[in-house]
């Protein structure tokens, strides 16, 4: 099959470009820019467009398939060129459903902790050598890319609620019609797409009746929301709820309570926990015994950007993390201060998505940075430009969070310079961003600090 990608950097699209051609399929591209990793990973394979930007000409009738990107716009040359010669279009979960039709398929949905389900479910799978299929939001230690696309019967879907493409703007979840759905929590977030609250959580409902009849739902008892939702769905499916396994800390290590005896985690803080129960579940549902769950569960080390510990020193940490919904944030900084009680733990956030540089919806990070010991807000008024926001001010960022020991700084450099000089023995520094802090390596940053 002959398949053309519109968008072809984006962190998921570029995976499924990787997928198809490592099964053999005739795979091009085009972009008006690609950022790392995409950009290196598409080079590897032959992959990365050789000219930046939109031809008209890269569109034939020979072309079998055109995958399209939300980067995308609605004129874009190649898509119209596209549309003129009839050539079938699909979006992303368009494209994975249609791969997916005769399978049983699985999908992780909810505001919060997706990916980090998703990593868990497929990390006992692979432990028990269980092949699946798969699309998962970032790369997982021991996986090559993030897509799966083979003849398994099971397909596990990170089931994301942003919209489809340019020419479809349902979320992507509502494409997979899946036999079987975890729903981890429900807090607003996409504010540009989903400019209320009500709105937003309508997309969740209308994804509970998309479940196919006689289907699952795994439902997270932690949030009310999510059990009001479930229990007024009238869908002809079962529903399972999960809740927050017992748990102890010692030592900085986290042991779960199991049938088994207890098990020491990698992981930690209650939000993981509550993920870990809901992955168990869904494991359970693919064949895999609860003895079986508890045994691979230890080894688990986490997703990508999801609480990686980036750099240690003693008994001094280092952790980045994928955080910047307020629901995220709090969940994050609670887990760490409970994790390192003793330490000091410095919390820094950058404010980078849409949503977050946005004053209306800023106000619900109230309280969300109070359980760290020293707290840091960083935002940089480039970036609040260039989403075209009205301009945003420290005081109004402060004011937002109700916290009067909060520091809030458009100084990225200020913010590390600050660390190398202060960070103790007994420190615990936690990075939270969707950015960069304007084009910080936290890496090397982490490096300096611990010195």
């Amino acid at each position: 099959m002959r398949v053309h990608f519109i968008a072809i950097g984006g962190s998921a699209m570029h995976n499924l470009a990787l997928a198809l051609h490592s099964y053999g399929h005739q795979v091009t591209g085009s972009d008006d820019e690609v950022f790392e990793p995409s950009k290196t990973r598409l080079a590897e394979k032959g992959l990365l467009p050789q000219q930046m930007g939109w031809n008209p000409e890269n569109i034939t009738t020979e072309i079998d398939a055109i995958i399209l990107g939300m980067h995308a716009r609605i004129d874009n040359p190649e898509l119209l060129k596209a549309q003129e010669l009839g050539v079938k279009i699909y979006s992303y979960p368009e494209f994975i459903f249609n791969h997916s039709k005769e399978k049983t398929r699985v999908a992780i949905t909810g505001s919060h902790g997706k990916t980090t389900i998703t990593s868990m479910i497929l990390h006992v799978l692979q432990y028990h050598n269980v092949s699946t299929d798969y699309m998962v939001g970032a790369l997982i230690d021991g996986f090559d890319t993030m897509v799966k696309l083979t003849d398994d019967e099971f397909i596990v879907l990170e089931g994301d609620e942003y919209l489809s493409s340019p020419i479809d703007l349902r979320p992507k979840f509502l494409h997979y019609k899946p036999n079987i759905v975890l729903l981890s929590g429900i807090a607003w977030d996409h504010i540009n797409v989903f400019p209320t609250y009500e709105i937003y959580k309508e997309q969740f409902s209308l994804m509970l009746d998309s479940i196919e009849k006689g289907g699952v739902i795994i439902y997270n008892t932690e949030d009310p929301e999510v059990v009001n939702l479930v229990m007024r769905c009238t869908n002809e499916i079962k529903k399972f709820p999960y809740g927050l396994p017992e748990s102890r800390i010692e030592d900085g290590v986290t042991y779960l309570n199991s049938p088994e005896g207890e098990v020491p985690l990698s992981v930690f803080g209650n939000h993981n926990l509550n993920n870990l129960e809901g992955a168990r579940w869904i494991c359970l549902e693919m064949g895999i015994q609860e003895e079986e769950f508890y045994e691979a569960i230890s080894s688990f080390s986490g997703a990508g950007k999801r609480l990686e510990l980036i750099g240690e020193k003693g008994k001094s940490r280092i952790f980045k993390d994928f955080a910047h919904a307020p629901s995220k944030v709090s969940a994050t900084v609670k887990a760490v201060k409970a994790q390192f009680k003793d330490h000091k733990v410095t919390a820094i956030l950058e404010l980078h998505t849409f949503s977050s540089l946005t004053p209306e919806f800023i106000v619900g990070y109230k309280g969300a940075m109070d359980a760290a010991d020293e707290a840091i807000v960083y935002f940089n008024p480039e970036a609040v430009a260039h989403k075209n926001l009205p301009p945003l001010s420290e005081a109004i960022v402060k004011e937002a969070f109700a916290n009067n020991s909060i520091l809030v700084t458009t100084d990225a450099d200020a913010i590390f310079e600050k660390q190398q000089k202060q960070f103790g023995a007994k420190d615990v520094l936690l990075i939270m961003t969707s950015g960069n802090f304007h084009g910080k390596n936290l890496e090397e940053e982490a490096k300096k600090i611990l010195g």
